[in-house]
């Protein structure tokens, strides 16, 4: 009888080996996939990866050359790229539902943050994420239980060595940037007992959002539109020799330049 039973625990055992194994191989086009598929229908934009490595042994993944693509209306096309995207997963659940992610970690992110009639591309992403997410409840709230998909639960979030760059088409193609203040945040979903991916990115983007438009980064921005402002009226002062028509027609142009620029983030 015990040997019976050590011979069916150890054929358990390799079974559930066997699916680690098989769950693992095909975690990196899962999470392409999963990516490429259904971040389009989050965010309402372009998202997508070249392509992910897998360690079979630590259920780490990382994420190749991440895009994230900017709504229609703006001129600039991408909003946020990463060259790599690290994830260490929790192996023993994910065959079970939470699916648990130990740390996600972007390294040095680049942003394109453009503002245009009165909003900007980072807020219309959010409001569009948003929005997801207000269709997932509306649907649970009418059938009476959660959606259907996986949830998780992201233990570690890290975002860091962010740059941000302004763009816009008063700085003539120009562009000013500012590094992104760190981010780092804790049991997404955990409280709730997982999270939705659109949940999760929502609370996210929120965060992320939050740091673009904080002091830290519009006042190293407004202080190189201050600066850029003042170029522009030294290049106007410096056209003395221009015919007087001439002259008065460039000097008119430089100073709505410049009244644009000051109000640009607002100061």
């Amino acid at each position: 009888m015990k040997k019976r039973v050590m011979i069916i625990t150890g054929v358990v055992i390799v079974i559930v080996a066997v699916l680690f194994v098989v769950v693992l191989s095909n975690l990196g086009p899962v999470i392409k996939t999963a990516v490429n598929t259904y971040g389009p229908k989050i965010t309402k934009t372009e998202v997508h990866l070249s392509d992910v490595d897998v360690s079979l042994l630590s259920a780490q993944a990382e994420i190749k050359k991440f895009y994230l693509g900017n709504p229609a209306k703006f001129k600039s096309p991408e909003a946020m790229t990463a060259e790599s995207i690290f994830i260490d997963m929790n192996e023993k659940s994910l065959l079970e539902d939470p699916i648990i992610i130990e740390k996600i970690e972007v390294v040095a992110p680049e942003i394109t943050y453009e503002k245009m009639g009165g909003t900007d591309n980072f807020q219309t992403i959010l409001n569009n994420i948003k929005r997801t997410v207000g269709k997932e409840k509306a649907s649970e709230k009418k059938s009476g239980e959660k959606s259907k998909g996986k949830r998780i639960i992201i233990k570690d979030f890290i975002l860091r060595d962010g740059k941000i760059k302004l763009i816009t088409s008063i700085l003539g193609g120009e562009g000013i940037s500012s590094s992104l203040p760190d981010i780092h945040l804790r049991n997404i979903g955990q409280k709730e007992g997982g999270a939705s991916p659109a949940e999760a990115l929502k609370e996210i983007f929120t965060t992320l959002y939050t740091k673009i438009v904080s002091p830290d980064v519009t006042n190293v921005l407004n202080s190189q539109l201050r600066e850029l402002g003042s170029n522009i009226d030294a290049a106007g002062k410096g056209i003395t020799e221009q015919a007087g028509t001439a002259r008065e027609g460039i000097t008119k142009e430089t100073n709505v330049l410049k009244n644009k620029i000051k109000g640009f983030l607002g100061d």
